[in-house]
């Protein structure tokens, strides 16, 4: 079923929504220490597994990209800095090493190579602050089955945004995939084949998956999901998927000079993603896990396994579970000695809260959150005073995704093509790697006095 949205049925929409949402309310110079000759050897090592990247394929090439991103990530910030930016353009480790720096926080020497994979010249000029939306947007979302609930959200939060701009905005239509594999490629050819120039979307990973399994896309895309491999050249993706809560809670604890972390995580899909990620990314950088525990909902007696941890030297503690489960923990890991530690969470801790009464025994944890419901953006109501349905409670976080999505296409062209520029978003700051990843840093908030409370100064 067809399920695009014409220009009429937008008009009609508009106020509606929008009565809802506000009811009640260059090239750089490096300088440190010298390099040590492990740490030119570990990147010198880099180069040569990225040049090899081009003749592999399957199991290999994922392998060997691990294998680059644990040298690199072994490579001291002042050795990274440096050794990036005497790489030739078009150097392929250019991409591994820039996406190292961005998540270190470390800025970019130049664009990244693939900036030169994307074209807007069929765009009207830019704005002067980067305003440079598409002319027909397309967007894939499930409309119908199982992921339908997911997408509302979504896309309502998109529409927002694309609102409450006043400047020139593109045609838009909506397309449903349905929430499978051959919906999503059977959207994308008719959005091709209808003239769109720019296409949001799919949002299943599977979806994602097929999508990008096509190869070399006609139209550009901003998929919303990970998918099985990295977005094709000249396409880009973004997600709120779990692997990010544990790649930035890695980089959260590292930045705090903690160096042996006790992981602690759910055994549904989302504990084990956040977890697994959390371990590559802190081991890579130096970091020990000290253990790994796998609990349920109702984790039990951990008291041993915790004190043994303790023992062993753990001075942080991951906690890749639900706000009920980690309320349960929490007096266990006091008693084990974890109470004055770090202790830092998924955004999957404020999943279950609510109850001060309950809640007080998180306090002192800190978890990643969304920069709209922590302390409010720009062009949205304070996320407490909406009325919209779709943007209260847990969906709150997926209305501030589709927002983004918008405010990404629309801004696309800055992002690609001024290196270390940022985009202020209602989930995080936002830049691009050169594999096309759009990568977020979130908001911090920790418990005091059983209610979640930004950390001032972002964490």
């Amino acid at each position: 079923m067809d399920m695009r949205f014409g220009r009429k049925h937008l008009r009609l929409l508009a106020p509606v929504l929008l009565a809802l949402l506000f009811a009640g309310c260059a090239t750089t110079q490096v300088s440190g220490p010298a390099s040590t000759p492990q740490d030119r050897a570990a990147f010198a090592q880099a180069a040569e597994l990225a040049r090899a990247q081009a003749g592999l394929s399957g199991q290999a090439k994922a392998e060997n990209i691990k294998q680059i991103e644990r040298l690199l990530a072994s490579v001291d910030d002042a050795t990274l800095s440096r050794e990036s930016a005497k790489l030739p353009a078009g150097d392929p480790l250019y991409a591994f090493a820039g996406k190292a720096l961005l998540n270190r926080g470390l800025p970019l020497p130049r664009p990244f190579d693939s900036a030169a994979r994307w074209n807007f010249d069929n765009r009207p000029p830019a704005e002067g602050d980067g305003y440079r939306p598409p002319v027909k947007l397309a967007v894939l979302l499930p409309l119908s089955g199982n992921l339908a609930t997911a997408a509302a959200p979504v896309r309502d939060g998109l529409l927002a945004g694309y609102f409450g701009e006043s400047r020139r905005r593109p045609q838009i239509d909506f397309y449903d995939t349905a929430g499978t594999a051959a919906g999503a490629v059977d959207a994308y050819g008719r959005a091709v084949a209808a003239g769109a120039d720019f296409v949001i979307g799919p949002l299943g990973r599977d979806e994602v998956s097929a999508v990008f399994a096509r190869g070399e896309l006609q139209v550009p895309v901003l998929a919303l999901n990970r998918g099985n491999a990295a977005p094709p050249p000249g396409n880009a993706g973004f997600s709120l998927a779990p692997e990010d809560d544990g790649l930035i809670a890695a980089e959260y604890l590292l930045g705090h000079e903690r160096k042996a972390a006790l992981v602690i995580g759910g055994s549904d899909d989302n504990g084990m993603r956040a977890s697994r990620a959390f371990r590559e990314q802190f081991q890579s950088r130096g970091g020990k896990v000290v253990d790994t525990l796998s609990v349920t909902d109702a984790p039990g007696d951990l008291s041993a396994k915790l004190s043994a941890a303790a023992a062993a030297g753990a001075d942080s503690v991951f906690l890749a579970v639900k706000g009920g489960t980690a309320r349960l923990l929490a007096p266990q890991l006091a008693l084990a000695g974890f109470g004055g530690k770090s202790r830092v969470g998924t955004s999957q801790l404020a999943s279950g809260t609510g109850k001060v009464e309950q809640d007080s025994a998180l306090d002192g944890i800190v978890f990643p959150t969304d920069v709209w419901t922590s302390r409010g953006v720009s062009g949205l109501p304070a996320a407490a005073n909406t009325d919209l349905p779709s943007a209260r409670g847990p969906a709150a976080r997926l209305f501030a995704f589709g927002y983004d999505a918008w405010r990404l296409t629309a801004y696309l062209e800055r992002l690609i093509e001024r290196p270390n520029t940022e985009l202020d978003g209602a989930t995080g700051t936002l830049k691009l790697d050169g594999f096309g990843n759009v990568l977020r840093k979130p908001a911090w908030s920790t418990f005091n006095g059983g209610r979640a409370t930004p950390i001032r100064g972002g964490g």
